[in-house]
């Protein structure tokens, strides 16, 4: 059974007709297919999907990222790789169910992956505490990322999740350091990684695997500092208030990457991820070979670099100073008006302090 979000009433109805259309024999009087009939309602659907999912608010979005039906990383962990071998616990605590982490092949080549997965269904969610990681789960990523780290092995990453576990259990066993730590491992990496924001990226919870060589977010996934009902509560009081928040908040694909926060978006089949599931299998693999391929020409320190100076990029540019560019380290060039403006500061100072200088000697001269 299909599941519907609200702004898709209409194409429920059409889908409905559609299936009548295709069975026949269950309604009574009719004993034949009318293909062209099918073929019209097909066309309608299509139509109207392309209609909603080109004007979709930043909640809509947001209500596509988290859908039922959406492929979780489980899904694309058994469809992209080979030989997936399962790596559990974190040598510390236990194991982490709400993460799927293990070494396999891509395209003959192999590499880590690291999924975030939410479960297909109740009780699935439940196991997997519906993608929100407790600390272990970070521990035991750390853990495989420094050990592909030293056999030159690149890792992908698969995010969704609404944010790490905030429970008692979790803040008692260190989730802060947990997550602080993961994103050092990562910045610290000699490899390539990958990640690929798959439905909900939430706050630290996704950062925490998401300081990678390359972000890249599927067209209706979101990413975002906090969940529009938390923004909405701490900003307006009002839970309700989901619209105003996302849209606040700049969590979509298309905003996010206007504002280089992450490098790429892979096109999604019409009416989202859920719909055709191979066409989105084979965007993402094309990208994460493409992807691959680049970062094989690079050096270690070239990677690490890179992976440096596209985080500290971000948000540097505005006023008087250009889009900067970062070679190493928290330096960049500065504009050709900041340059002149601190010589004729350093020109004032020098003028002013000669002044000072000559007049007190002129005093001192006077008074002797």
């Amino acid at each position: 059974m299909k599941n519907y979000l609200n702004f898709e009433s209409d194409v429920k109805e059409l889908e409905a007709k559609l299936e009548n259309l295709k069975d026949p024999y269950n309604n009574e009087g009719i004993s034949e297919v009318n293909t062209n009939e099918i073929a019209s309602l097909e066309d309608k659907i299509n139509k109207k999907l392309e209609n909603i999912y080109a004007n979709l608010n930043p909640w809509q979005t947001t209500q596509v990222a988290r859908h039922e039906d959406r492929p979780k990383a489980k899904y694309y962990i058994e469809n992209l790789f080979q030989d997936f071998v399962s790596l559990s616990g974190d040598r510390f605590y236990g194991e982490d169910k709400s993460v799927i982490s293990g070494f396999a092949k891509f395209n003959n080549k192999s590499v880590l992956v690291i999924g975030q997965e939410k479960g297909e269904n109740l009780d699935e969610r439940l196991d997997r505490n519906f993608g929100m990681m407790r600390p272990e789960g970070y521990r035991k990523s750390i853990r495989l990322m420094q050990l592909a780290n030293k056999f030159n092995i690149p890792i992908i990453t698969f995010i969704d999740t609404p944010g790490a576990y905030p429970g008692v259990g979790a803040e008692e066993r260190g989730q802060a350091e947990a997550i602080a730590r993961s994103i050092e491992s990562c910045m610290n990496l000699k490899v390539p990684n990958l990640a690929i924001i798959i439905g909900e990226g939430g706050s630290g919870g996704a950062i925490a695997l998401a300081s990678a060589s390359k972000v890249i977010m599927l067209e209706n996934a979101i990413y975002s500092v906090i969940s529009p009902e938390g923004c909405a509560t701490i900003l307006w009081r009002d839970p309700k208030k989901t619209l105003e928040a996302a849209k606040a908040m700049k969590l979509t694909s298309t905003e996010l990457l206007d504002l280089n926060i992450v490098d790429e978006v892979i096109k999604e089949p019409i009416g989202g991820a859920h719909r055709d599931r191979e066409t989105i299998l084979e965007n993402i693999k094309i990208s994460i070979q493409k992807n691959l391929d680049n970062f094989e020409k690079l050096t270690e320190d070239q990677i690490i670099s890179q992976r440096n100076n596209k985080f500290l990029k971000i948000g540097r540019g505005g006023g008087f100073l250009p889009s900067p560019d970062i070679n190493t380290g928290l330096s960049f060039k500065k504009s050709k008006f900041s340059t002149l403006f601190e010589k004729f500061n350093r020109k004032k100072i020098i003028f002013i302090a000669s002044s000072v200088s000559i007049l007190l000697i002129f005093y001192l001269l006077y008074i002797l």
